[in-house]
């Protein structure tokens, strides 16, 4: 969590596709995290600059994990400003429905149309992808929009999937949790209380 507003709304999104989740602070030590062992990992969004001299940061070596990792909005530019990127602020803030072109619908963007409407939010954005990503999506005005790096499965959306104004959005989580990570939707609330 790296103190978005959305981010009670991812958790809540990936619960109901039955997958059991945790929010935790993004200063959660890498130790914890390997001591948690995650199946996937989601970075939220944030109001900050990646390129602020305080801005939220993670250990790198997070992406080192061997485990999928799927950045949203500053999830995104921070993974590509840690792993040797570039972003930088856009030349307008962009808040509002967006026409989005899928350039890739292997994973990620499986069982989407070429060309969708995502809810954008943000000042900044990916200027240039780090070395291993390639771009999957983008805009008129974000055209790294999307990036995936399939080796180290990490991959990055510039916009919130997790909103009702991303009609689709669920779907890229679905993709995510299932194609990516390779869970199975079987936990429940009910479960939950039970175990």
């Amino acid at each position: 969590d790296f103190d978005s507003q959305y981010t009670q709304l991812i958790a809540r999104r990936v619960r109901e596709l039955k997958v059991y989740c945790e929010i935790h602070p993004y200063t959660m030590p890498l130790a914890d995290i390997r001591k948690f062992a995650p199946r996937g990992i989601i970075l939220s969004g944030g109001p900050r600059s990646v390129y602020e001299p305080d801005a939220p940061t993670i250990d790198p070596k997070v992406f080192n994990l061997g485990v999928p990792v799927l950045g949203i909005c500053y999830g995104i530019q921070l993974m590509n400003h840690l792993l040797g990127g570039r972003v930088v602020p856009s030349s307008y803030r962009e808040y509002g429905r967006k026409h989005f072109s899928i350039l890739d619908s292997r994973d990620l963007f499986f069982n989407l149309n070429q060309e969708e409407l995502v809810w954008m939010s943000h000042g900044d954005k990916v200027e240039e992808a780090a070395p291993g990503f390639e771009i999957i999506g983008g805009s008129d005005t974000c055209p790294a929009g999307a990036v995936a790096d399939r080796v180290r499965q990490l991959y990055g959306v510039q916009f919130h999937p997790e909103v009702h104004h991303t009609p689709r959005g669920k779907v890229i989580l679905s993709n995510f949790l299932f194609r990516i990570c390779r869970l199975s939707p079987l936990w429940t609330m009910h479960s939950f209380i039970e175990a």
